[in-house]
């Protein structure tokens, strides 16, 4: 059995004989978790290919700036919409790996674009696992979020549909070697969406007097993306299929990132957003009873009959039966750590 200890802070030896000599497609390409993994793979290993998959041609211009085919022979960018799934059969052929992290995220945007948000994140979803089962591809790994349990909104639900559609894809594949696993994780500091950038532009304008909170006691999980990327990788190197992966991460209050950012500066309450909520879950009490627990991670195990023997592979440690996973009763980052990630990510 690997090593898991550091599957959040370092990049275990199975990540190379994951990735080298494989093809890759990563789908949602060009977004701010496709821009790291495909650093880290370009640099660090040494794929055979490695496709990215999106339908924005001018966030594929940018992303060819700092990753030329030039420079990385592998690398492939192939325009496409994982809603279209005659595009995604003709992308996947003679891949070995899916990582399907394309989606419709912002909260906001998803209530009041309902039907496309359903379009993207979840039939295409249901494409991916077509187009995967139908060629052969060796492992699919989704990107999901905390937002998913217990939703409140539709991106919550829409994720919780695609956990759904992945753990079930391993009854689809049948005899087929597809395996398909999912990963859950918090907020990704100063992703796209995030209340990091938005903090930092308040503090910096000259027209702003305070920064807009939407509720002093809200809480959230969090991780860097660095932390993200060698979770996922890791994951992938040891999934046999059906296990959605949660890490151990530490959770931050609202009022730590506008104190680390600028303790003097004024608060405003404005007040929850559309499908907002106070804290955050990453295992609800109804999945606690079958969430194997490991040094740094957790697996959920599928609560469908599927055909592998998790406890033999991860071992027979659960937690106790109604003990969710929530930011707000976890472990808070101090200042001085949530300082430093702060400095890394700017």
């Amino acid at each position: 059995m690997v090593n898991m200890v550091d599957m959040i802070d370092n990049l275990l030896e199975e990540v190379t004989e994951l990735i080298n000599d494989k093809v890759i497609l990563i789908t949602g390409g060009t977004g701010t978790f496709g821009n790291k993994i495909t650093d880290i793979i370009l640099n660090k290993y040494r794929p055979r290919k490695l496709i990215i998959f999106s339908r924005d041609e001018y966030k594929q211009h940018n992303m060819k700036q700092f990753f030329p085919d030039s420079k990385y022979s592998s690398i492939r960018y192939f325009i496409g919409d994982v809603r279209d799934y005659e595009r995604l059969v003709v992308a996947t052929k003679n891949v070995n790996i899916i990582f399907h992290a394309a989606a419709m995220k912002q909260v906001d945007t998803i209530e009041y674009n309902p039907h496309e948000a359903i379009k993207t994140n979840i039939i295409g979803t249901e494409n991916v696992i077509k187009a995967a089962i139908h060629n052969g591809i060796d492992k699919v790994i989704a990107i999901s979020t905390d937002k998913c349990v217990n939703p409140i909104n539709l991106y919550g639900a829409t994720k919780l549909c695609l956990e759904k559609l992945i753990i079930h894809a391993n009854l689809m594949a049948g005899s087929n070697r597809t395996k398909f696993s999912v990963l859950r994780y918090g907020n990704v500091l100063n992703s796209r969406g995030s209340v990091i950038p938005l903090f930092q532009s308040q503090n910096n304008s000259e027209n702003s007097d305070f920064f807009t909170i939407t509720d002093k006691s809200m809480t959230r999980f969090t991780l860097t993306i660095e932390q993200a990327i060698n979770f996922v990788l890791n994951s992938a190197s040891i999934m046999i299929g059906g296990e959605i992966f949660v890490p151990k991460i530490n959770s931050y209050n609202i009022l730590q990132i506008t104190e680390c950012i600028n303790p003097n500066k004024k608060i405003k309450i404005i007040g929850k957003r559309p499908g907002e909520k106070l804290h955050e879950v990453m295992i609800s009490s109804d999945e606690s009873y079958r969430t194997l627990i490991k040094d740094s991670f957790f697996i959920i195990v599928p609560e469908i009959k599927i055909n592998y023997d998790y406890n033999q592979y991860y071992g027979n440690n659960y937690l106790p039966e109604n003990k969710p996973y929530s930011s707000d009763n976890n472990e808070l980052i101090n200042l001085f750590q949530l300082k430093n990630l702060i400095k890394k990510i700017n």
